[in-house]
């Protein structure tokens, strides 16, 4: 996705007669131009959407990245006694069940949060049943339908104005940080992550850290000579 100049974008929006808004008929990389990366969360009990906004690389840093600001501006208000955390993710992308690095950087979100995270990637081919998709991305495609998308202010903007009438709400922000792609896991930075794999399909559904202990208690006594 580009920022300036426009791309066309399919549907239509009413525009003074004679002045149409001109766009690019083709979207290709142009490195003068920052890249629109969106990643999204959606809550499906709260029915809310987080969408942030690169503008590097979709990377399974980046996708984690999205997750510790939803936790922390969302998640943490919202669910404050939450020890469990369950994510349905696509099985491929920068969240894909086979990318070392969406573990590894998973178990340390999971460490730094004492959450125990669970993750359900619907099998290959599946990813059309992802809620997300039909709750929150169809909608802000319905939402800036016909709208070119000129810049990340407008992209943010019109992903964050998005509601539905069954009352959807969607939190979106830019993300600045650089997220360079090629990063390499090795087999002891996996082995070092707290995975347990499911009886299920392990490989599609797994449990990343754990609860953590609370701290011992003091004992208090008194000693004898």
């Amino acid at each position: 996705m580009g920022a300036d100049p426009g791309y066309k974008n399919a549907g239509r929006e009413w525009q003074p007669k004679g002045s149409p808004v001109r766009v690019g008929t083709h979207d290709f990389p142009d490195p003068k131009v920052p890249k629109a990366v969106p990643y999204g969360i959606y809550d499906l009990g709260a029915n809310a959407g987080w969408v942030s906004v690169g503008s590097d690389h979709d990377t399974a840093t980046f996708a984690v990245e999205t997750l510790r600001r939803w936790w922390a501006g969302v998640g943490t208000p919202s669910y404050p006694r939450t020890r469990r955390l369950l994510i349905c993710a696509d099985s491929g992308g920068s969240n894909g069940y086979r990318v070392r690095l969406w573990k590894l950087e998973l178990g340390r979100f999971a460490a730094d949060t004492g959450l125990a995270i669970t993750v359900a990637h619907f099998p290959p081919g599946t990813s059309k049943w992802n809620r997300i998709e039909h709750r929150l991305f169809s909608a802000i495609s319905t939402n800036w339908r016909g709208r070119p998308l000129t810049s990340h202010e407008v992209v943010v903007d019109l992903i964050g104005t998005t509601t539905t009438e069954t009352g959807l709400r969607v939190h979106a922000e830019r993300d600045v940080t650089l997220y360079p792609k090629g990063v390499k896991v090795t087999d002891d930075d996996l082995a070092s992550v707290d995975l347990k794999p499911h009886r299920f399909h392990g490989e599609w559904n797994y449990t990343i850290g754990g609860p953590r202990p609370p701290p011992p208690r003091k004992r208090s006594g008194t000693t004898a000579m």
